[in-house]
């Protein structure tokens, strides 16, 4: 809902050459109550204020030396690339008014001014151009939490699919490689247990923060659930790299963390799977990389293992004539997931 002080406190400019009529205006709007107000009598600069201060409000006169306001409409429209034009155009000609209108201007006020006329119009479209700004935001937002983890901010399952897709495309086209870290914490239910689930959440946007803070930008941190998370990153030299980045995220993870007074200590165990050895698509790197985390869940946890499994669907296309070959993928899903 929009309110009568967010109206007063839209950001409007003022474009028009006569100094008298940029007074006028400023004076009905001040008296009025607007109290963020700025003005110009340059047509060329309009575009640049506009970038710098996103004004919700563009008085704008048609008739000006050197560049109209038609032109500027134009310029504008490279900004506002929504095709949402907050122009208010201000004219003497009755004549220009339906072209000001086919030109993207949202509504017209005329010369000489009419106090009531003024105000009402530019109530008007702040209003409308609030409630746009707002709506916008809110789609926004919806998709935000479309594609992220409510708790972390993290990506969530959805994004990460699309960006390991991007990721895979981009290596098979450069024959290049990518890997997956698959993580988990170490204890995290007894963490739950004994300082409550609170505490467990604040715990898991910590390490969010520290896994974030491990990897580049172009790589992609997401959490699948729990206290489960991936990482994809995105081009990798070989397989010292991955196996680099998941020491430090075992280092960067168990160090201790403060939270409401309490010292809260954690570790992590990882899997790792390369592309194109242990998996040519993402379910593939995914169950092998799960699996491989199972295995450093095993040996004692606060460790990594990098996959020994292959991709068993290349090697079987490429042995599609041997009736012999029959060996399935491991399955993921029938580990005993209790040693986590």
């Amino acid at each position: 809902m929009i309110s009568p002080s967010d109206i007063l406190h839209g950001n409007v400019l003022i474009v028009d050459d006569q100094d008298v009529d940029v007074l006028l205006l400023e004076q009905m709007l001040r008296g009025a109550g607007y109290v963020s107000i700025t003005s110009t009598m340059n047509p060329g600069e309009v575009c640049e204020l506009h970038l710098k201060n996103r004004y919700d409000l563009i008085l704008l006169d048609l008739q000006m030396p050197g560049t109209d306001g038609f032109q500027v409409m134009e310029s504008l429209k490279e900004i506002e690339t929504d095709g949402y034009l907050p122009v208010l155009a201000v004219t003497a000609q009755p004549a220009l008014k339906l072209r000001a209108l086919q030109g993207g201007a949202k509504d017209f006020v005329s010369k000489p001014f009419d106090l009531a006329e003024v105000l009402m119009r530019v109530h008007n479209m702040l209003e409308v151009r609030l409630l746009h700004k707002a709506a916008r935001n809110h789609g926004k937002m919806l998709e935000s939490l479309a594609l992220h983890d409510p708790l972390t901010g993290l990506a969530n399952r959805r994004l990460l699919t699309d960006r390991i897709s991007m990721a895979l495309v981009h290596a098979r086209r450069n024959k290049s490689a990518m890997a997956m870290v698959y993580l988990d914490l170490d204890g995290f239910k007894q963490i739950n247990d004994t300082l409550g689930h609170g505490t467990g959440d604040v715990l898991l946007k910590m390490v969010s923060g520290r896994l974030v803070a491990t990897v580049r930008a172009e790589d992609t941190v997401a959490r699948l659930g729990g206290d489960e998370f991936i990482i994809a990153l995105w081009h990798i030299s070989g397989s010292d790299y991955a196996a680099t980045v998941a020491a430090k995220v075992i280092k960067a993870v168990s160090q201790p963390y403060d939270i409401e007074g309490h010292t809260v200590n954690i570790t992590v165990s990882a899997g790792v799977s390369i592309y194109p050895v242990h998996g040519e698509d993402a379910d593939t790197l995914m169950k092998n990389a799960d699996l491989a985390l199972y295995k450093a869940k095993s040996a004692g946890k606060n460790a990594y293992r990098i996959s020994e499994s292959k991709d068993l669907s290349a090697v079987a296309r490429n042995q599609q004539d041997s009736p012999a070959f029959s060996t399935p993928l491991p399955d993921a899903s029938k580990k005993q997931k209790d040693h986590r």
